[in-house]
């Protein structure tokens, strides 16, 4: 069995952990925490092309589901092809995107 270390009392410790918490407020009173809306919002002007394949890939699902439903099979083929290639896009642009932010990023100093 372990040997539990009877150094500091239980009352200590939560009077301890509380002062931290105060101490940590106090720190970061002026840091601005971003919201969800300010993330996404910045996340679209870092690279505007991924919504852009996710509109385009969600009307050609839509359309291409409508199609099949009304019985238009040839038009929901084409547009069961046009969202592979809006995902392809999707995809490429992602990946365009995330290498460019990372390549503009200046490497960490040690």
């Amino acid at each position: 069995m372990a040997k539990v270390s009877t150094g500091t009392a239980p009352s200590e410790l939560s009077a301890e952990s509380e002062l931290d918490w105060i101490q940590m407020r106090k720190d970061f009173a002026g840091v601005h925490a971003e919201t969800t809306r300010e993330k996404m919002a910045r996340k679209i002007n870092e690279n505007p092309l991924v919504p852009i394949g996710c509109v385009a890939t969600l009307t050609a699902l839509g359309l291409g589901l409508w199609n099949f439903r009304k019985g238009r099979s040839q038009m929901s083929q084409y547009m069961m092809r046009a969202r592979i290639l809006a995902q392809g896009f999707t995809v490429v642009a992602l990946i365009i995107g995330v290498g460019m932010t990372y390549g503009s990023k200046e490497p960490a100093k040690k």
